[in-house]
């Protein structure tokens, strides 16, 4: 890609958006006020604001290395903070997809370096189901399930935070798990139970 025309490209977005409305930039200034926290993957071919059709505002976005929420990222943890306590969104999505790069990387028995300690994150979902995932043959359809649970143990990971738990007690704030299938386009909500998850993690993880 030809780097001079992203800035072509932006001042043709530009014209656009004001022919559409003369005060688009001028309203977009005076803050946000998002409802959504998401959470996904940085796979340049998953855009968060293009796959749920929302605009400018309407979600605050965090993206990293196959959606994790590893508790000693202090990255990932400042962004829920910020999102539930000052934004207070009332939902926190953690979005996967198939096909990952990250996930299938995860299995592979080689050092890759400093992305070592972050994919044994992904590693350790992988020996929590094991059992699961080993009757499964085709790899294929084995790392689209390890997907599905990533995205479960992410979940988990959010509800473990002391801001979720509050939120959930004053607002009644809500985790969502979804996968975003590429072949299709389409969004499946696998359909986390926050209620349950958190009723069962409470008696160790209990914060707030």
């Amino acid at each position: 890609m030809d780097i001079k025309q992203i800035f072509k490209n932006n001042e043709a977005w530009i014209k656009e958006k004001l022919r559409l409305n003369d005060q688009y930039f001028e309203n977009l200034a005076k803050g946000q006020n998002p409802d959504i926290l998401y959470i996904g993957c940085s796979d340049s071919r998953v855009t968060a604001e293009d796959l749920m059709g929302v605009h400018p505002g309407e979600v605050f976005v965090h993206r990293n290395i196959a959606n994790m929420v590893p508790n000693t990222d202090l990255n990932v943890m400042s962004v829920i903070t910020y999102a539930v306590r000052h934004l207070e969104v009332n939902h926190v999505v953690v979005c996967g997809h198939y096909n990952c790069g990250g996930v299938k990387a995860a299995m592979q028995s080689a050092d890759l370096g400093i992305l070592n300690p972050w994919l044994r994150n992904i590693r350790d979902v992988y020996r929590i189901h094991h059992e699961e995932l080993d009757l499964i043959q085709n790899d294929d359809d084995k790392y689209n399930r390890l997907v599905e649970l990533n995205v479960q143990e992410q979940c988990i990971n959010v509800i473990k935070t002391a801001d979720v738990q509050r939120a959930y007690r004053e607002r009644n704030l809500t985790v969502h798990g979804w996968v975003f299938d590429l072949k299709t386009g389409r969004l499946i909500d696998l359909k986390i139970d926050f209620g349950a998850i958190l009723k069962n993690i409470m008696s160790i993880y209990r914060l707030a």
